[in-house]
C-alpha cells in the first residue's frame, strides 16, 4: 500500500509505505525524490507489532541540500495529526529511521494547534540573537 497526501502548509508530502519496515529500508534515489514538486517528501508507515513505537518516519529534502534529515521536527509536526487520525489517538512514541535514528515522544494538542515534541537531543551550535 502506498498513500500519498500534499502538506500544503509546509509544501512537503507524506507518503505512506505498507510498514515502518519498509520505511527503515527505503533505499532513497535523492536525485528522483528532488524532482518531485514538493518541498520534501516524508515516508512514513506503521510501526512493527511490539516494537514500542507507534509509527516510524524518514524525510528527505534534496531541494534544500538535505538529503536526509537524521531526526526532523517539523515533518513530526505533520505526522502527528496525520497519525492521530488514522489512529485516534494523541500520544505517540514514533522512531526516525534514519541512518543515525532518533526516538520521539508526541503529543497532539489539539486546543492550542500544537504538537510537543520530547526526545533526547545533540547540541551542534550555541549561541545568542540579537534584537
Amino acid at each position: 500500500m502506498i498513500s500519498v497526501n500534499k502538506m500544503d502548509r509546509s509544501g512537503d508530502i507524506i507518503v505512506e509505505l505498507s510498514s515502518g519496515e519498509v520505511v527503515a529500508n527505503l533505499q532513497p534515489q535523492f536525485e528522483e525524490i528532488e524532482k518531485c514538486t514538493a518541498s520534501g517528501v516524508i515516508v512514513t508507515g506503521i510501526a512493527p507489532s511490539g516494537s514500542g513505537f507507534d509509527f516510524f518516519s524518514r524525510f528527505f529534502c534534496p531541494k534544500l541540500k538535505i538529503n536526509e534529515d537524521p531526526v526532523c521536527g517539523s515533518a513530526h509536526c505533520a505526522l502527528v495529526p496525520y497519525w492521530s487520525k488514522k489512529l485516534g489517538k494523541k500520544n505517540f512514541t514514533a522512531y526516525m529511521a534514519s541512518p543515525r535514528g532518533g526516538i520521539l515522544d508526541l503529543d497532539l494538542d489539539e486546543e492550542n494547534n500544537r504538537v510537543r515534541i520530547r526526545g533526547r537531543a545533540i547540541t551542534v551550535m550555541e549561541g545568542s540573537l540579537l534584537a
